[in-house]
C-alpha cells in the first residue's frame, strides 16, 4: 500500500519537530520510499529491511487510531473534543482522503466493545522489535490525544499506564513524558492567550520539559538528562532503528531543540 511510507515519514517528523512543517517533509521523504518500494528492491536484506518497514507501518497505523478510539469509549462515550483531537492528528500528519477514511475506521473499531486491545498492543510491540523510539512515539501520540480531547479520565488512565508498561516503559517515564506534554500544552495556551510576555515567561519551563526533567534538579543532573536526551535522539541511532536515513536532517533539528533547551538552563542557572 503506497501511503505507509508517506504517514510513517510524516508522523516521526511530526514527533520529532513538533511542527506541522516537519510531517510535511516527512511525508515528502516517505513518499519517496514508497515509490522506491513500488519500482521493487532487489533480493536480499535490502528487500526484506524494506518489507520490514512497511509491515511495522501498517501496524503502527493501525494501532494508533484503534488504541485512540478504545481510550476515548472507556469512560463510556466519546466526545467531540475526542473526535476532534483525532481529526487533528489526521490533518497534522496531512493524509489524504484514502488514509483518512482507514484511520476512521481503525478508531471506530477501537470503539466497539469486541476490540481487544492487549492483543492490539502485542502485536505492535512484535513488529517494532527493539526500536523503543518508536513506541516512544506511539505512547507520546496516545497521551497527546487523550490530553487534547477531555483529559485523561481515570479509566483512560488506567489503559493508558497499562499499555506503557506493556510497551517496556516505567511509570516514572511514563509521568515525565505527560508533564512534559502538559508544559507543552500550558506553553502553547499562553502564547496564544496573553502574547509574548506570556510566552517569554512559559519558556524555561519548556525547556525543561524538553528534557523531560523538574525544575528542582541538581545542575549534575540537568547535564545527564541533556546527554541522555541526545543519546536517545541522535539522529545516527534512530536510522539504525528503523528511521530513514533520508531523515536524517529532520532528527538532527529535534537535536538543536535539545541543545538550545539545556543552553537556556545553562544560561539561567548560571552553570558553566
Amino acid at each position: 500500500m503506497s501511503w505507509k511510507g508517506k504517514f510513517f515519514g510524516a508522523l516521526i517528523g511530526l514527533l520529532i519537530t513538533q511542527r506541522v512543517w516537519g510531517a510535511v517533509i516527512g511525508a515528502i521523504i516517505g513518499h519517496m520510499f514508497d515509490q522506491s518500494v513500488g519500482f521493487g528492491t532487489p533480493s536480499g536484506e535490502a528487500h526484506g529491511h524494506a518489507t520490514d518497514s512497511i509491515s511495522i507501518s501498517d501496524e503502527f497505523f493501525r494501532t494508533t487510531f484503534e488504541l485512540m478510539g478504545h481510550v476515548a469509549k472507556s469512560d463510556g462515550r466519546v466526545s467531540e473534543a475526542e473526535i476532534d483531537a483525532a481529526r487533528h492528528l489526521m490533518h497534522e500528519l496531512k493524509l489524504g482522503a484514502r488514509e483518512i477514511s482507514v484511520a476512521i475506521a481503525c478508531f471506530r473499531a477501537g470503539k466497539s466493545s469486541a476490540y481487544d486491545a492487549e492483543l492490539g498492543v502485542e502485536r505492535l510491540r512484535e513488529a517494532c522489535g527493539q526500536r523503543h523510539d518508536l513506541l516512544r512515539a506511539f505512547m507520546e501520540l496516545q497521551l497527546r490525544a487523550a490530553l487534547a480531547g477531555d483529559g485523561i479520565s481515570p479509566p483512560a488512565r488506567a489503559i493508558l499506564t497499562r499499555v506503557a508498561e506493556r510497551l517496556g516503559m516505567s511509570g516514572l517515564e511514563f509521568a515525565y513524558m505527560e508533564a512534559s506534554l502538559r508544559a507543552r500544552q500550558r506553553t502553547h495556551g499562553a502564547s496564544t492567550g496573553r502574547g509574548r510576555h506570556a510566552a517569554g515567561a512559559g519558556s524555561l519551563a519548556e525547556s525543561y520539559a524538553e528534557l523531560e526533567v523538574d525544575a528542582n534538579i541538581t545542575d549534575q543532573e540537568v547535564t545527564k538528562a541533556y546527554r541522555r536526551q541526545m543519546s536517545r535522539h541522535h539522529p545516527d541511532k534512530l536510522v539504525a532503528n528503523g528511521l530513514p536515513e533520508s531523515m536524517a536532517q529532520v532528527a538532527k533539528e529535534k537535536t538543536q531543540r535539545i541543545q538550545e533547551a539545556y543552553e537556556g538552563i545553562r544560561a539561567a542557572r548560571g552553570m558553566r
